[in-house]
């Protein structure tokens, strides 16, 4: 658990820790003023990524948006994004989507509640926020149900963060990788082929009902309309992939697992789902589903957001910068080509920043020291999407993604465990944080019926 040993060392030789990882250069910053330091006052010095296996063999060769340098081809690949995906405008424009594919997440659960069957809560999710990323870049739900295919298409992003989560002794002494000493890149291939497979089948699918979007592109039309748009670069079918692979994978797994975690954490104390219930009940009340105009008026839901932002971030050490140049940071020199990481999971937990840190406490974000700090980037206590420019991109859509799915989750049904069962939340390390085991819970539907009459 690499996040956690470097949070050891972070409180013995202090925030700033230099480590020579094989042949590489490596810097952790843990707490929230070395982080500002490195992603807003050296953000131009730390805008790239280091090379690494990931980025070789499952991103197309660094192809994509995360993981290219920045220059024409990235800033091509952000225009599109934020003007036809993950804008403002943007995504206020596909508020009906996010409502529709909600409300079969609701009847999905409805019914396994009425069966008396578990919900496996990441499954579920995952399934949803995929067909949501697919109505807007496809026009297409990819999952029509939760099923084998769904499930097939999470063990496919599990692995994948799992793979590029590991210590892949290739990355740090590069003479060598070609050896693949673990099988890390072998298998880093293989998984690449199955979704270089799936996204090709996607587009071919895409393109032969071109016609029937005519005056209303999606997300993929508008890619495939500016390829050759910039006079600086042009975007090849293998950068459309690449960044096809990014939104289902960071806007998937990455939402999905906060939410697992917060509602794990709300079973863990039925108090704090308990309130945030009677909150949704005052708001929204019972004769109908929560919808994304309430939750402006629920401050307490958003509280739960940011405590589980806090204590279990998506990506617990960031995805990792690289410096162009040499430079100095709190009176240390920093060579250049030094890798770094950011230790987001620590600062979380760093008891100089937060009181009583290791407790789950939404409450903490209500009093007036802390009502101000948000996730966005731009207050380093609470970073879980980074900060600078190569922050996640996808931040808009993260944040209201949570918060919406999570809110319409606990209005919509009581959630317990299954008799006999405890709770385990033990973390599994990968470039994503997951649980160990995966939250599985009985579900009682706690609205009147006409709530759920639309999607049953």
């Amino acid at each position: 658990m690499p996040h956690v040993v470097l949070a050891k060392m972070a409180k013995r030789y202090g925030p700033i820790v230099y480590l020579k990882m094989g042949t590489c250069d490596m810097v952790v910053a843990s707490s929230p003023g070395v982080a500002q330091a490195f992603l807003k006052t050296l953000d131009h010095n730390f805008s790239n990524r280091p090379p690494n296996a990931g980025a070789t063999h499952i991103a197309y060769g660094a192809q994509d948006f995360v993981f290219a340098d920045i220059g024409p081809r990235w800033n091509l690949l952000r225009k599109l994004s934020n003007l036809h995906m993950l804008g403002a405008q943007s995504y206020k424009d596909w508020g009906h989507v996010r409502a529709t594919e909600l409300g079969h997440v609701v009847r999905a659960i409805h019914e396994l509640s009425q069966k008396g069957e578990p919900v496996v809560v990441p499954e579920i999710v995952v399934c949803a926020m995929a067909n949501l990323i697919g109505q807007k870049s496809l026009s297409r739900r990819v999952f029509a149900t939760h099923g084998l295919d769904s499930n097939d298409f999470k063990y496919m992003v599990v692995e994948l963060m799992r793979l590029a989560g590991l210590f892949n002794v290739g990355d740090f002494i590069p003479s060598i990788a070609w050896l693949d000493l673990q099988g890390i890149e072998g298998k880093m291939k293989r998984l690449h082929d199955k979704f270089d497979a799936l996204l090709s089948k996607m587009i071919d699918e895409h393109t032969l009902t071109a016609h029937e979007r005519e005056g209303n592109p999606d997300f993929l039309d508008v890619v495939m309309a500016n390829r050759e748009v910039s006079s600086e670069f042009k975007l090849t079918m293998t950068n459309v992939k690449a960044l096809l692979l990014n939104w289902f994978i960071a806007g998937t797994d990455t939402s999905a697992g906060t939410i697992e975690w917060a509602l794990a954490e709300m079973i863990k104390n039925p108090r704090i789902l308990k309130r945030a219930q009677e909150e949704m009940d005052r708001v929204v009340g019972k004769t109908r589903l929560l919808e994304e105009s309430d939750l402006r008026n629920l401050p307490y839901l958003k509280s739960i957001c940011k405590e589980t932002f806090r204590l279990h971030p998506t990506v617990p050490l960031g995805i990792p910068r690289v410096s162009t140049s040499a430079c100095e940071v709190n009176g240390y020199y920093i060579p250049k080509n030094t890798r770094l990481f950011v230790n987001v999971w620590a600062i979380g937990r760093d008891p100089n920043v937060w009181e009583n840190p290791l407790e789950f406490d939404p409450d903490r974000f209500l009093i007036e020291k802390n009502a101000k700090i948000e996730p966005w980037g731009n207050d380093f206590e609470l970073i879980p999407f980074g900060g600078g420019r190569r922050m996640c991109a996808g931040i808009r859509m993260g944040i209201a993604a949570v918060e919406y799915i999570l809110g319409t989750l606990v209005h919509s049904f009581d959630w317990r465990l299954p008799g006999g069962v405890e709770l385990d939340m033990n973390e599994a390390f990968g470039l994503v944080l997951q649980k160990a085991v995966p939250l599985s819970a009985t579900v009682i539907s706690r609205l009147e019926t006409s709530a759920y009459k639309s999607w049953t």
